[in-house]
């Protein structure tokens, strides 16, 4: 019978993805350190996964590689709550040469491996954080207009469109416009960055200011946050604005 403590191992219920991600990557120190190499060529990232055993909880390395989930065992880890066991259990992932970071390839412009992934992770549409939030709404019945110029005439493009409604989404990126609780600035051409990430946090809120001007209603949410609170307020919105039609 299990009797070790579940805040010392056991995830918490209903939690999106995204939050499972955030949770690995807090533990490991970020995600660039989540790295198994499969061979010289082929990365994988991979998770730390807590089990209780009676009074003993053990972490165990897991990662997909071509279809198929590999598991290691890495030892019991002995403290008192959740994060602190992840994060043990990525200190002996990478004591016994299971996890590596990974490194950006020669040329790159990022500073580092965490810099480089969250560039990566920030294209111009599609993301995933984007599909996360329109599959939530498209569960819901919505329909709605992708990519797409909220005023015709203005050259802006928001993620997700509800031209009745007039409702413009924009699912924003970490890195490229300024997270405050996740955006770390690049080391190398520092001062090219910041003003980058500057000028695109003026672009924000002036498209924010314009389309509010012009009777939109805009709603912004950071990649990291959870896409059913976000179809939430996006639903919330929606039902509003039909109110003062």
């Amino acid at each position: 019978m299990t009797t070790a403590p579940a805040r010392a191992w056991k995830p918490k219920p209903g939690r999106s993805q995204a939050l499972v991600e955030a949770e690995q990557d807090k533990a490991a120190g970020g995600p660039h350190r989540r790295a198994v190499f499969i061979t010289a060529t082929h990365t994988v990232r991979a998770s730390v996964v807590l089990k209780a055993n009676q009074n003993t909880v053990r972490a165990y390395l897991r990662w997909r590689s071509e279809g198929r989930y590999s598991t290691r065992s890495l030892g019991p880890v002995r403290h008192a709550t959740r994060p602190e066991n992840l994060a043990q259990g990525w200190e002996l992932a990478r004591s016994q040469g299971l996890a590596h970071d990974e490194h950006p390839p020669p040329g790159s412009w990022a500073s580092s491996p965490s810099v480089r992934t969250s560039m990566q992770g920030n294209r111009g549409r599609d993301t995933r954080p984007e599909r996360r939030l329109r599959t939530r709404l498209h569960a819901r019945g919505l329909r709605y207009r992708v990519s797409a110029r909220p005023l015709p005439g203005l050259r802006r493009t928001a993620d997700i469109v509800f031209p009745k409604a007039k409702v413009a989404i924009f699912v924003d990126g970490c890195y490229w416009h300024g997270c405050p609780d996740h955006h770390r600035q690049a080391k190398t051409n520092s001062q090219f960055w910041k003003k980058k990430i500057a000028d695109n946090k003026r672009r924000d809120a002036e498209t924010s200011s314009i389309l509010e001007e012009n009777g939109w209603t805009v709603l912004r949410f950071w990649e990291h946050e959870d896409a059913a609170q976000a179809a939430d307020e996006v639903f919330m919105a929606l039902a509003e604005s039909s109110n003062h039609r």
